[in-house]
């Protein structure tokens, strides 16, 4: 039996330590970390080598559940392939252990909990961009491209793809500021 230890945070000027520190303490064999949002299951490469190293047996220990997954839907498939493997999750501050009734439930709980703050916080923001918008402070990012330039290098007999290569942008972005 192996107990492998999953830390993640969302952004690269988070600190992994004190998950890692908690993790070593719970007894993991071996630890894997990311820096990723845990909105998706999308691009978390660490996760994934996890999910295919689980053997019969092993542990995934996490120290909450929202470090594995903010959907409930991806919490559920992780679930499911970590039981599809004879292995079991826990975590150190909930008590969660998928080997039990009672931590399955409160694993479920969790997860319905964790996917309904992710929502929240994503209504906060619109209604945050909302006002701005409202109040004319907020104006979007800036663009990325001058269109009078492209327009102007098209004008002159110059081609889509060596407008791109000469402003140093996406050629499909150059077709978009010349439909305008």
């Amino acid at each position: 039996m192996t107990v492998i230890g999953y830390a993640r945070v969302s952004t690269t000027d988070q600190n992994l330590e004190v998950q890692e520190a908690a993790l070593r303490a719970a007894g993991c064999d071996l630890i894997r970390s990311e820096k990723r949002s845990g909105t998706s299951t999308t691009g978390r490469d660490e996760l994934r080598t996890i999910l295919d190293f689980l053997r019969a047996g092993d542990v995934l220990m996490v120290t909450r559940i929202d470090r594995l997954a903010r959907s409930i839907g991806d919490l559920q498939d992780i679930v499911r392939t970590v039981k599809a493997r004879g292995a079991s999750l826990k975590a150190t501050e909930q008590p969660i252990d998928t080997s039990t009734a009672a931590g399955k439930a409160f694993l479920d709980m969790l997860g319905v909990f964790a996917e309904f703050e992710t929502n929240l916080r994503k209504e906060r923001q619109l209604e945050g961009i909302a006002d701005a918008k409202a109040r004319g402070v907020y104006k979007g990012r800036k663009a990325s491209m001058d269109v009078a330039k492209i327009k102007e290098l098209k004008a002159s007999g110059m081609g889509p793809t060596t407008i791109a290569k000469t402003l140093k942008i996406g050629r499909a972005s150059v077709y978009r500021a010349l439909e305008d």
